[in-house]
């Protein structure tokens, strides 16, 4: 079709034509940038961390008395653990996945302490059975040793400590040594003077804030030191079948009833699956609050070409009427109102792509977002182009169905 005679028309209708031009172009720049928002929050909210969230549970206890030696306690609360119904595996760690508490360390491959942290790593302290409460695969190495465990209290008042093992994940070791085994490599900066030599390498351990975009959070280690019932929480793997509400409500009694002569209260119990939804919950908030402000847009932007459209129709009827009297056929018709749609799309969208980048590195600059990749201008264009032609097509096959009598007389 030729195109002059619509870009003359257009001339005429600058206003008119360039605000739907704009209109276009601001939902396109708008709509690319929080796909990507999108995509991204999707991607963090759906991400797998490694670990079997969904059957664990846990809970930390606070002592209203002081203990000096918390270890016997300890000890007897993981026994008395672990002879409930529904329990699998019981462990104790300083911090866990989507929790309040986040340690993390700088480690170097020399002993030299002016020189520089290589990574800075999520920092576990963990007690046996860890590693099988998590529901983590072991690719290198093995698990701590029953000999390797010291008690975290133990540590406290040692101004050279000494802990000889740590496991780490595999983005750690990659990082840490790239093409080679890590397994007996020394690590400094933990812990002591001394090294702690890599036994085992996990497939991936979570941080304790995963998601979060940060070093620490590829990064994370884990050290045979087992924290009291004091500085840690237990973290209880339910048996297959078993209802986890009950096994953690149980836990907590028991607890409670463990500790004659001791007042303690429990601080915190919950479900890691309950966990994790309370982590993401801003996330599930700004994607659901994107979503709108997308459809918002495609549905302002969706009525104005099919008010414009038909104001036009209803402007051009005697034009209509003429063409159709020299010979236009119907699909003529609306192929002439579906081509001038699409030049005022194409225009906005050219206007859009620049202002997604720009908006890319505006949101770059104050947010530190990565830069919006190029395939998703291509999608917000497709969409806008759809979009513009089902919206425009109500109001052209109104002006297609004009017979030339009734239109001429309409002019």
């Amino acid at each position: 079709m030729d195109i002059l005679p619509i870009l003359s028309t257009l001339k005429r209708h600058k206003t008119a034509a360039g605000l739907i031009v704009l209109q276009i172009a601001l939902t396109c720049a708008i709509v690319c940038n929080a796909l990507f928002l999108i995509i991204q929050r999707l991607e963090r909210v759906n991400a797998d961390n490694g670990f079997d969230e969904d059957a664990l549970v846990t809970l930390s206890l606070s002592s209203m008395t002081r203990v000096e030696n918390p270890e016997p306690q300890t000890q007897a609360d993981l026994a008395a653990l672990r002879q409930l119904p529904g329990v699998a595996v019981v462990t104790l760690t300083n911090q866990y996945p989507y929790g309040r508490s986040s340690n993390n360390s700088g480690v170097r491959l020399t002993p030299d302490r002016d020189a520089p942290s290589r990574v800075v790593a999520g920092h576990y302290l963990t007690s046996p059975g860890f590693i099988r409460a998590m529901g983590l695969k072991l690719v290198a190495g093995r698990d701590f040793t029953p000999d390797e465990y010291v008690a975290n209290s133990s540590l406290d008042n040692n101004p050279d400590p000494r802990v000889p093992a740590v496991i780490v994940n595999k983005q750690m070791a990659d990082r840490l040594w790239p093409g080679e085994s890590p397994l007996g490599k020394p690590i400094y900066g933990a812990y002591g003077s001394e090294p702690q030599r890599v036994v085992g390498v996990v497939q991936d351990l979570a941080s304790p804030n995963p998601g979060s975009g940060s070093e620490n959070d590829r990064h994370t280690m884990m050290f045979p030191v087992q924290p009291s019932f004091r500085s840690g929480a237990y973290l209880i793997r339910v048996a297959p079948g078993a209802d986890r509400d009950a096994v953690l409500k149980a836990a907590a009694d028991k607890l409670l009833a463990n500790s004659p002569g001791l007042r303690r209260v429990i601080r915190d119990q919950d479900t890691l699956a309950k966990l994790r939804a309370d982590y993401y919950r801003q996330d599930r908030s700004m994607i659901q609050l994107l979503a709108g402000v997308c459809v918002g847009l495609l549905v302002v932007t969706a009525f104005g070409i099919v008010g414009l459209a038909s104001f036009w129709v209803q402007q051009r009827t005697r034009m209509i009427g003429t063409r159709r009297a020299l010979g236009a056929t119907r699909g003529q018709i609306l192929r002439y109102f579906q081509t001038e749609n699409l030049l005022l799309s194409t225009a906005g969208i050219g206007l859009g792509m620049i202002g997604a980048y720009g908006i890319s590195l505006l949101l770059m600059s104050h947010y530190e977002l990565p830069r919006l990749p190029f395939a998703y201008l291509p999608v917000g264009a497709l969409a806008l182009w759809a979009l513009g032609q089902i919206a425009v097509l109500a109001p052209a096959r109104r002006a297609a169905a004009l017979p030339p009598v009734v239109a001429l007389r309409g002019g």
